[in-house]
């Protein structure tokens, strides 16, 4: 008789239960202001072919969130509504693609859904590209391995793969303390770069202890005027506030890296950097599992940590979203969906 072959994980796991038909989730009908969100039962989805059907413990709120219920961000991809948003999620397994996978039923992990091309997270279950997946840092709550993926896979893009962060490299970060920008502080300092970032005075202590080696108060200073040649800029900002990314190529060295990262906030930028003589590139995060496993290696090291600004219930999504769009929140913005 012929066995079937089971995967081994670290430790027994515990029973899974059948998801039922329907789920709670949080839902648009059209674009609009946070409001537009609205609580509705809605089909828990199958998953097919790679993808896990993950019990969604909680769920990252991020800023192409707010943008995408607002009638931006990737609004223009969705083919219906209602519709669920929401890239990240913490939370157990329940299907895996097959016996001896890599995420058996049972499994805590933590990644990116593939929305708008299926549901979003905020919702008890979500289908998910296994390679977009990884462990849950075992030490951190489903809560805050929720604030973790889509931000820090973006700042370790920004930082790591795209600007090769070393000892030595000068670089300014805009918008530091935010939910990419405290990720990008900590990947910079971690592989030796000297960090100038731009925040609020409020958050130039926490900065500091991050990894920044220099925080310059925007709301007081212009930064162009202290912070001297830089090597590479991440730019969180662009030119929605006080025209931030053109203020940003004077700083850069001949042959320096401007990375934008805000789409639209700079139709002009390539032309702008070519005339500078620096060198630049627009960013889109990816869903690495690959990478997302070194972070939570990092993660649970305590090499890196998250911060989460505010906790909210999944039914006061509405309230997150205006929490988020105040543009003050330090960290992470997550909503609670479940019980662990």
């Amino acid at each position: 008789m012929i066995r079937p072959l089971r995967s081994t994980p670290e430790a027994p796991l515990a029973p899974v239960a059948e998801p039922p038909a329907a789920m709670r989730a949080m839902v648009v009908d059209a674009a609009g202001a946070p409001d537009a969100l609205r609580a509705a039962s809605v089909p828990v989805p199958s998953p097919v072919l790679s993808e896990l059907l993950v019990r969604v413990v909680a769920a990252g709120v991020n800023p192409i969130d707010a943008k995408t219920r607002a009638g931006a961000g990737v609004a223009g991809a969705i083919d219906a509504y209602p519709a669920t948003l929401g890239y990240d999620f913490s939370g157990i397994v329940v299907k895996s693609p097959y016996e001896a996978h890599a995420f058996p039923p049972g499994t805590e992990v933590f990644g990116m859904a593939s929305f708008p091309r299926t549901g979003g997270t905020y919702a008890e279950y979500v289908v998910a590209p296994s390679l977009s997946v990884a462990r849950k840092p075992a030490a951190l709550s489903h809560v805050e391995a929720a604030g973790v993926p889509l931000a820090a896979l973006t700042a370790w893009g920004l930082v790591v793969e795209t600007a090769h962060a070393h000892e030595g490299q000068r670089m300014l970060i805009h918008a530091g303390s935010g939910g990419v920008g405290h990720f990008a502080v900590q990947f910079a300092a971690y592989f030796g770069a000297h960090v100038t970032v731009t925040a609020s005075a409020r958050n130039a202590a926490w900065l500091r202890e991050l990894g920044a080696a220099v925080v310059i108060d925007y709301t007081t200073t212009r930064f162009e005027e202290v912070v001297g040649e830089v090597d590479v800029v991440i730019d969180l900002v662009g030119n929605v506030q006080a025209e931030t990314a053109t203020r940003s190529l004077g700083v850069l060295r001949a042959g320096g890296l401007y990375v934008l990262v805000p789409t639209g906030s700079w139709p002009g930028y390539a032309e702008a950097a070519e005339e500078a003589g620096v060198r630049v590139t627009s960013y889109k995060v990816i869903p690495d599992g690959g990478a997302l496993a070194t972070i939570a290696r990092l993660l649970d090291s305590g090499s890196v940590q998250v911060y989460i600004d505010q906790v909210f219930e999944l039914g006061e999504a509405p309230e997150a979203h205006r929490a988020l769009e105040t543009g003050h929140t330090r960290g992470k913005v997550v909503l609670r969906v479940s019980d662990g």
